[in-house]
């Protein structure tokens, strides 16, 4: 049998999976960024028609898989597999927003980085045979994300100038066997890296080295470079977060160039909505990858690209005990050709 490893870390895909559909849907800052005519929905309120934000996190998953499936003009039955997660405790986001579909679950944790897990896992167990069709989905809430992690938005705490500001918003892509592409041909799963920064204000400085682990494996193994693809993106890392990855990039000889780009830094304008470092959260990325970079790839604007979204495995109890922030990238290469 054919290895469909490249390298120590990259898989290449025998059958590239397809992307069949992709949705997203984000909040009232989200409708004020530069991307707000690339969402599928935007809802002005933050509990999405629900009694709480962590239950309105659900109803965005919810409904981003719903809309994503209308899309296809699919039924939740012809999915073999969803792989899901977000931010909160238990991934209560994605176990309660999606326990009705009675479809297969697989509960993913990547932080930020979840989606590019979920697009890795999704797309391996249909290349592998295991599955025809499966959705890799995420989601984040500004106001679950800073109850949990920080402090309870009515407190109104001041944010450093180093602060992310972690996107209220879903992104769902199915994948499948067959179709027209766009096609996940590539993916490098990330290794755990820590440097030490326990800043939980600071998480571009947390993550940085992780995409440069991961994307500096995935150029090895595939003997590319980025002024191979015609974007690559990182996921969530702001302003100070892709500075770093430039400088660590540098070290090694690698020019990211200006095809290079940050969904935390696409997703808002930074200086008139008050965004400090920019965007963050597993909504982030998900929701450029599946509006503004998936429909940019259907339209034929780009013909290949690297999408590397990062996250931090902090949690508030490894947090009060003064652990400092492992980071993790996954990197997925998604062309219009096989």
């Amino acid at each position: 049998m054919t290895s469909k490893r490249l390298g120590k870390r990259t898989v290449a895909f025998a059958s590239p999976p397809s992307v069949i559909s992709f949705s997203n849907i984000g909040g009232k800052m989200e409708s004020r960024g530069p991307l707000a005519d690339y969402f599928d929905e935007l809802d002005q309120d933050s509990f999405f028609g629900e009694k709480t934000w962590e239950k309105g996190e659900s109803a965005m998953q919810k409904r981003v898989l719903n809309r994503a499936l209308q899309k296809a003009g699919m039924a939740p039955s012809d999915l073999d597999y969803i792989f899901a997660g977000d931010l909160l405790n238990q991934c209560i986001g994605s176990s309660f927003g999606l326990r009705e579909f009675g479809v297969p679950f697989l509960g993913l944790y990547g932080a930020c980085s979840t989606m590019g897990e979920s697009l890795a896992m999704a797309a391996m167990a249909i290349d592998g045979g295991f599955a025809t069709l499966a959705a890799a989905m995420t989601s984040s809430h500004f106001c679950t994300a800073e109850r949990q992690y920080r402090m309870p938005v009515p407190y109104g705490n001041q944010r450093t100038p180093t602060a992310q500001w972690t996107a209220t918003a879903s992104g769902c892509c199915i994948l499948g066997a067959q179709g027209d592409g766009p096609y996940i041909t590539h993916a490098t799963c990330g290794k755990i890296v820590d440097l030490g920064i326990s800043d939980v204000n600071n998480m571009g400085a947390a993550m940085a080295p992780a995409a440069h682990d991961t994307l500096l494996a995935f150029f090895q193994d595939t003997n590319t470079s980025p002024s191979d693809f015609d974007l690559v993106v990182t996921g969530d890392l702001g302003a100070l977060g892709h500075e770093i990855l430039c400088d660590l990039m540098a070290q090694d000889g690698v020019k990211m160039g200006k095809n290079y780009k940050d969904c935390g830094l696409m997703l808002y304008d930074l200086k008139q909505q008050d965004m400090h470092a920019g965007g963050s959260g597993c909504g982030c990325s998900a929701s450029v990858l599946n509006g503004y970079l998936l429909r940019g790839m259907r339209e034929k604007r780009w013909k290949r690209i690297l999408f590397a979204p990062t996250g931090a495995l902090l949690s508030p109890t490894s947090s009060f005990q003064g652990e400092s922030i492992p980071g993790i990238s996954h990197a997925i290469c998604i062309s219009n050709t096989k």
